[in-house]
């Protein structure tokens, strides 16, 4: 067994291992080892998925429209937000691209704070879970750059003048090929070096010291999820806004 195994991996391994390597099985994968397959960040993540399903579930049967909820109030306000700061970054018809930032950004800070939990740790310290994040994001902004603008969307990637073509499309690409490792990396190593000195800083002292660096984890978690949606905001913007 790993030895940094979380309590509620350990179940998982103990009573769902054989799912997860038929899951494996499937894609042609094999466990490092079949009695243990799960793994901490893949638990944390799906525990974080199951939370969120309840939360929307709890908001969808008690909302309404006179007399809204603390939770539903929460809710809208991030969507007010988060529709707000999509518009000042300059994209048209925001609403339409608020459901994936709301998304991004929920899944995001819940995973980033799960660390505070005790017993539990951040599914986002694991660069792999960052990485699959950034990869939906690419694929994201470039679909809509297609739907937007359409075969034209690839102009962008000449330059804004065709003699400098050759020089700007690998320019262009490396650029646009480098965003996703970018949020990978930014992501992954805030919240990995953020936990670690808050479980550095809750082994050492007690009470009032690890209240403030709880605090702090709690200011760096939503940071973070800002940051990697307003990035993504700012890689829409750019694919999908049409030239003059």
């Amino acid at each position: 067994m790993h030895e940094h195994e979380l309590w509620l991996t350990a179940l998982f391994n103990q009573y769902l291992a054989g799912l997860a390597n038929s899951i494996l099985a499937i894609f042609g994968m094999k466990a490092e080892n079949p009695a243990h397959p799960w793994q901490n960040w893949i638990v944390m993540e799906l525990l974080v998925f199951l939370v969120l399903i309840v939360l929307v579930a709890m908001v969808r049967s008690s909302f309404s429209v006179d007399k809204p909820g603390k939770l539903q109030h929460l809710f809208e306000t991030v969507y007010t937000f988060l529709k707000t700061t999509a518009g000042e970054v300059g994209i048209h018809d925001e609403a339409k691209y608020v459901n994936y930032f709301g998304t991004v950004f929920v899944f995001i800070l819940f995973m980033n704070l799960l660390g505070i939990i005790p017993t539990f740790e951040s599914p986002t310290m694991n660069a792999a879970v960052p990485a699959g994040l950034a990869i939906c994001t690419f694929a994201y902004f470039n679909g809509t750059g297609f739907r937007a603008n359409g075969v034209g969307y690839l102009k962008h990637f000449v330059g804004p003048v065709v003699l400098l073509a050759p020089l700007m499309i690998p320019i262009e690409l490396m650029g646009t090929l480098a965003r996703p490792l970018s949020l990978t990396i930014r992501l992954y190593a805030n919240m990995f070096a953020g936990e670690q000195v808050t479980l550095a800083f809750l082994g050492l002292t007690y009470l009032v010291i690890p209240v403030i660096f709880m605090a702090l984890h709690v200011f760096v978690s939503l940071l973070q999820a800002y940051i990697f949606t307003l990035l993504t905001m700012i890689y829409v913007s750019g694919a999908t806004a049409h030239e003059h």
